[in-house]
């Protein structure tokens, strides 16, 4: 019989109501409404009368299981994030930690799993980890971990999510071998099975396939003919399915795929339904089928359009479909693909450097400071004493060895920038647009076209694109073109979007400044932003890393370090033009903020 649900809600009895069920008249009305199911609002009949005497008896405990039953029981995420927030009040009213952390906890759960807004579920699990420091309920602590382990996979940091799920899966499993009450036993099956999910979600994006189809394996086994564990039978077959798709065995991969979807779609988890939608799709489009693919592709797109919501793994969706268009030379979906794409680069850039920034610093940076004060306040001598010294030896050699490699991993992108700069300083510009218009034919006016690139090229070398605040409406005015027309000559004769294609201008203009200029390197990276018409400091630095591979301050150190002992001999030149169309291949992956 399910009452509660890992990843939904709460313990339905609460932390201490669901060890010991003491007859009183809270338990009595309990009893009417604890076997319907999740959202069944026919609990309120009963459930109200239990919220009025909660109140009536001042006993702040009792309300706050109340409004959490009341979250359980409600069929809107409305009134679910209603209740959340009376749960939080009445449990802060208790003054008791554990109730409060799950209270908060549990209003992070409805904004993730109802509504799959990261960052609100991000600032709730904080807080519910906060109060739960010095908890003795493991099973709170590691709820709260499992959540946290979500939202480090999200933001593809599989490696330490997968560190807090395989902690908290064993912290499960041991629950699990012990004699306990039903309704706790059922809670560490759920969380069991969810962390084992997650587990193979991040060993297949790690791409350590060797243990995913033993893990697959066992949830299915596990889990297969359970109804209350038909949720998480339904992820271990959307796995098993991106596996089959993984070894090319497309028509296996179909049948898991599409028999995972109902189970899924039953708990209206529709970022999973995504991936199913999205591996479905592929596999039809491996048989030749672009047809059925499409009615699939366009099904993420629906969700994306309801929900403003989308995985990163996903983006590869919309590059599919504008691919289809593209060949069908229907430039009406490939416009709305294209800027669906940008909608959603947009969107999980912005997630991106939000819940990065805040779950280092609110979370891994306070958590070592946590173990920080524990080491602080540890005053025995002897074994202690000589065990901390082991530990800071290891540490100490460990970072050693991590700043060795960093510096080598910099000298290393440093003197391949250094060679493309040289490189592309023989490069006269119109060459390369000649290159790109004898490779993509635009479906404008060949004309108009013309003379849009060489009032681009005439943009470029006269570094228009350090104007601060500049927009593609702005560039059009300027141009004597529309946004829409510019927008679609930049994607196709540029190879970029606009604003990548002005954050490449800006940064292999700033890159040029700092290595030909050596004033420049005496700029703090604030003013070089400026001096390219970039905004913030930390928008400079991630664009600038993403870019050339290297940090801004790293660059000048080996800029200044070579300037200074004077070991190489390189030509030098007043003004090199990198165009932006030219430079993709040394995109890297976007790193931390400098």
């Amino acid at each position: 019989m399910k009452k509660v649900c890992f990843l939904i809600t709460y313990f339905f009895f609460g932390i201490y109501y669901s060890q010991k069920e003491e007859i009183s008249n809270y338990y009595k009305i309990k009893k009417n409404y604890e076997n319907y199911p999740e959202n069944d609002i026919r609990a309120f009949k009963y459930l109200n009368n239990y919220i009025r005497l909660a109140k009536q008896e001042n006993n702040n405990k009792h309300l706050t299981q109340a409004y959490e039953d009341a979250v359980f029981y409600s069929s809107s995420e409305k009134q679910k994030l209603m209740y959340a927030d009376s749960t939080i009040m009445a449990s802060l009213l208790t003054k008791n930690n554990d109730l409060i952390s799950d209270a908060y906890l549990g209003k992070g759960i409805i904004y993730y799993f109802n509504y799959k807004k990261y960052k609100p579920a991000l600032e709730e699990y904080l807080k519910a980890y906060q109060y739960s420091k010095d908890s003795k309920d493991g099973y709170l602590k590691n709820e709260i971990l499992y959540h946290l382990g979500v939202v480090k996979s999200h933001l593809g940091y599989y490696d330490s999510a997968l560190v807090h799920f395989q902690k908290a899966n064993s912290f499960f499993f041991k629950k699990l071998q012990e004699k306990a009450h039903p309704n706790i036993i059922f809670n560490n099956k759920k969380g069991y099975y969810n962390t084992l999910h997650r587990i193979i979600v991040c060993q297949r994006n790690l791409k350590k396939y060797d243990s995913v189809d033993s893990l697959i394996t066992r949830g299915l086994l596990r889990t297969k003919n359970d109804e209350d564990l038909s949720q998480e039978y339904g992820y271990f077959l959307k796995e098993k399915g991106i596996e089959e798709f993984r070894k090319k065995d497309y028509q296996n991969a179909l049948v898991s795929l599409k028999r995972s979807l109902p189970p899924i779609v039953k708990i209206n988890d529709f970022a999973w339904a995504t991936v199913d939608y999205f591996y479905i799709g592929k596999s039809y489009l491996a048989i030749n089928n672009p047809q059925k693919a499409l009615l699939y592709f366009q099904k993420v797109d629906s969700v994306f359009n309801k929900h403003n919501f989308i995985l990163p793994e996903l983006r590869e969706n919309y590059e599919l479909l504008i691919h289809h268009y593209k060949n069908e030379k229907n430039n009406a979906n490939e416009l709305y693909y294209t800027k669906q794409l940008l909608n959603a680069d947009q969107l999980i850039s912005k997630d991106f450097a939000y819940l990065s920034s805040t779950i280092h610093k609110e979370y891994d940076t306070k958590t070592l400071l946590d173990e920080k004060e524990k080491l602080e306040k540890v005053t025995s001598w002897g074994i202690n004493i000589i065990a901390g010294l082991i530990i800071l030896a290891i540490s100490l050699a460990i970072c050693i060895i991590i700043r060795l490699k960093n510096e080598q991993k910099i000298k290393l992108n440093y003197q391949i920038l250094e060679e493309k700069i040289i490189n592309y300083s023989y490069l006269p510009p119109t060459q390369v647009i000649t290159k790109i218009k004898d490779e993509d034919k635009s479906a404008l006016n060949e004309t108009m076209v013309n003379n849009i690139l060489k009032k681009l090229q005439s943009f470029e070398e006269k570094h228009g694109f350090i104007e601060y605040g500049l927009t593609i409406n702005k560039l059009a005015h300027k141009l004597n073109t529309n946004s829409t027309y510019l927008s679609q000559i930049i994607n196709e004769y540029k190879g970029v979007n606009f604003n990548r294609y002005l954050g490449e201008l800006r940064i292999n203009y700033i890159t040029n400044k700092l290595y030909n200029d050596k004033v420049y390197l005496n700029y703090k990276i604030e003013t070089l932003a400026e001096k390219c018409g970039i905004a913030s400091r930390t928008n400079f630095s991630n664009l600038f890393m993403e870019i050339n591979g290297i940090r801004p301050t790293d660059f000048i150190k080996k800029r200044q370090q070579d300037m200074k002992i004077n070991c190489r001999n390189f030509p030098k030149f007043n003004k090199i033009q990198l165009m932006s169309n030219q430079t993709s291949s040394s995109r890297l992956n976007l790193s931390k903020e400098d």
